[in-house]
């Protein structure tokens, strides 16, 4: 069977039940930015990059794609109830949940527990990314934090951390650029697939740096948001409110805001639409 027969046969027998199960545990109330639509964007983006990392057409065994369609779709379940560093040993409880309830084997699914485990260990300098399924979920993992999704990604994450305002740019900046980096030492040599991901990239990266320009005079808390800082506020507000982004999108005055403020949420809702 070959690569696009793997692809269409996990879809058929996995994916509406992949999400039926995420939708009933991920709420309204978790980290919108990590919920069913980054995970089905994680898995288009597998599918993506299937065909350059396995250039012959064929995976590596019959039940590679079914495997990497769970890892993709179950890794960050777990921020439902954790967003720390340890969502990934919560993402794997729940995916051993999700193969009980549904009679599957976990003995064929171990090497995507592994992925959904370990998934959010970003040390490019080590080993730790261990298997074939933990390196493409990785990958399309990265590829999601780039453009207008990522800022709105990492500041959510990273502000429900409590990184302050004045360190979360640079903390942004510096792990992106390591996602980039190892993107680019993996894919890189195909120019069509660097090309678009670098622009996305580079929207993340400039947006940060004027960011932190904007830092040194920017004032918190005035009500009164604008340029970069202020999307950065607007992005703790909902935060603080328990607010979704579609739900922002839908209700937003954007007229109100400044034209920086127009250009993102312009920009993310154009990317959020696909």
């Amino acid at each position: 069977m070959n690569l696009n027969s793997q692809i269409v046969s996990a879809e058929k027998k996995l994916k509406q039940i992949l999400e039926k199960f995420f939708v009933s545990v991920f709420t309204d109330k978790s980290l919108s930015s990590h919920g069913i639509e980054h995970h089905r964007r994680v898995w288009n983006y597998s599918k993506e990059i299937l065909p350059i990392f396995f250039e012959q057409q064929h995976l590596p065994n019959s039940h590679f794609a079914e495997e990497l369609i769970v890892a993709a779709y179950m890794h960050d379940i777990g921020m439902a109830f954790e967003t720390g560093p340890r969502h990934g040993r919560h993402s794997f409880e729940l995916c051993k949940k999700f193969l009980k309830t549904y009679k599957l084997d976990a003995d064929d699914f171990r090497a995507a527990l592994e992925a959904i485990e370990n998934h959010d260990r970003k040390d490019y300098n080590s080993d730790s990314l261990s298997s074939e399924i933990l390196t493409i979920l990785s990958v399309a993992d990265d590829l999601d934090a780039f453009g207008f999704i990522g800022i709105f990604r990492y500041a959510e994450t990273y502000l429900t951390r409590k990184i302050s305002y004045e360190d979360v740019g640079s903390f942004i900046m510096e792990n992106a650029a390591n996602r980039f980096n190892h993107f680019i030492k993996l894919i890189g040599y195909h120019d069509m697939v660097e090309e678009k991901h670098k622009k996305k990239y580079l929207i993340l990266d400039d947006f940060f740096k004027e960011y932190n320009i904007s830092l040194l005079t920017y004032v918190f808390g005035t009500g009164q948001p604008k340029g970069h800082c202020g999307v950065i506020e607007l992005i703790n507000d909902l935060i603080v409110k328990k607010k979704g982004i579609k739900e922002f999108l839908e209700t937003a005055d954007k007229n109100k805001y400044d034209k920086i403020i127009h250009w993102y949420f312009d920009g993310l809702e154009k990317e959020l639409l696909g």
